[in-house]
């Protein structure tokens, strides 16, 4: 049986009508760039997540750039992000001019620790980036009371987790700015590249507003140097349609997790993900990890099981940072995540058989070791 990563069949087969019909109204209504379906989007997204205000983006990095640029992060300052993220974080920090400064994440949880974070905060630290890893929100209530105490600004990163809340209250909707992403793949995708930005502060929002569409708030006129960074009106329409299934395909995210958590437990050396007190989790990706992971991938991918590793290099090994001086060993935990994680396939549809297969190989794969 072949098993892909990633399948959208079962969330898009389902929706097919409603999306061409998505398509053929932005179509024939000859107006395609912030138009009445950006606006939809954006006033449902923001209800989505609880927030005041929305503004759709071109895509998630974009987004965490604007948002930045809106606190006023500069050149000279320092932004506190995780040493196990996707690049995409710290680059946004880079963007503004600003240094991402690297904190290590709990092994526990794979997010950001907060009890790491005041150590390395100093008179130039303006920000702090939760990333909610995976689909689990961060630890959002002691990062925020650092954030309080030292007067910093919060931008979550969610694009992995729209959903999830910590203390019952939603990602997106903690932070004075909030960055997602729809990348296709995101548990709300567009049919291309997107994004968005929530938050409850309205001059933060009249700027992003005008930051992304070239520092114009009215026609031609410019108040600040912006961006052409839109959410168009197509992505918005789709993205629309989708919001309305994100609770229930979430749901089957967390339900298939369940399954696999109770069919390999106590396998191998294998570390099943965990959950933070008072967090909850969406499952944008299904974590597991184990110090024969590239046997185990190449083994799973001999019987047809596609697997990702996500991240096989931290941010602070990249070539792009290596300006910084960082060293192998920097951020031991961060490495560590980095050769012992492996993403098992999960998607609303994926089936019980289709568990139970991959589920059977890796019992079988350490039955051998």
């Amino acid at each position: 049986m072949k098993i892909p990563f990633l399948d959208f069949t079962y969330m898009h087969s389902g929706l097919r009508e409603e999306m061409i019909d998505a398509f053929a109204e932005v179509y024939d209504s000859n107006w395609f760039i912030l138009g009445k379906k950006v606006d939809a989007f954006e006033s449902e997204f923001a209800r989505f997540c609880g927030s005041r205000f929305c503004a759709g983006v071109s895509n998630g990095l974009d987004a965490l750039k604007l948002a930045l640029m809106a606190l006023g992060i500069k050149e000279g300052d320092e932004v506190i992000v995780p040493s196990n993220t996707y690049i995409a974080t710290p680059l946004a920090v880079s963007f503004v001019g600003a240094k991402p400064v690297f904190v290590e994440p709990s092994l526990k949880t794979y997010n950001i620790d907060p009890d790491l974070i005041s150590d390395i905060i100093t008179e130039r630290t303006k920000a702090i980036i939760p990333v909610h890893l995976y689909g689990q929100a961060c630890e959002m209530e002691q990062i925020m009371d650092i954030a309080h105490k030292y007067k910093l600004f919060i931008i979550e990163d969610n694009a992995q987790a729209q959903g999830a809340m910590f203390n019952e209250c939603l990602t997106g909707n903690w932070g004075d700015i909030n960055a997602t992403s729809f990348y296709p793949g995101k548990n709300l995708g567009a049919l291309g590249d997107a994004g968005a930005i929530t938050t409850n502060n309205s001059e933060h929002y009249e700027k992003i507003l005008a930051l992304r569409n070239y520092g114009s708030k009215a026609k031609y006129v410019h108040d600040f140097i912006g961006y052409n960074m839109r959410l168009d009106e197509i992505q918005a329409s789709f993205l629309s349609v989708k919001l309305k299934k994100l609770n229930d395909w979430n749901k089957q995210r967390s339900e298939i997790a369940q399954r696999y958590n109770e069919m390999l437990d106590g396998v191998g050396d294998v570390v099943l993900p965990k959950l933070a007190n008072k967090a909850t989790h969406v499952y944008h990706l299904y974590v597991i990890r184990t110090k024969y992971r590239n046997k185990l991938q190449k083994y799973l991918s001999d019987q047809g099981v596609c697997t990702l590793i996500h991240y096989p290099i931290p941010p602070h090994l990249q070539n792009a940072y290596s300006h910084l001086n960082y060293s192998k060993g920097a951020f031991p935990i961060a490495e560590e995540l980095a050769d012992t994680s492996l993403s098992l396939p999960i998607w609303p549809g994926l089936n019980l058989k289709q568990i139970e297969t991959i589920s059977m190989h890796i019992k079988a794969f350490f039955s051998a070791q």
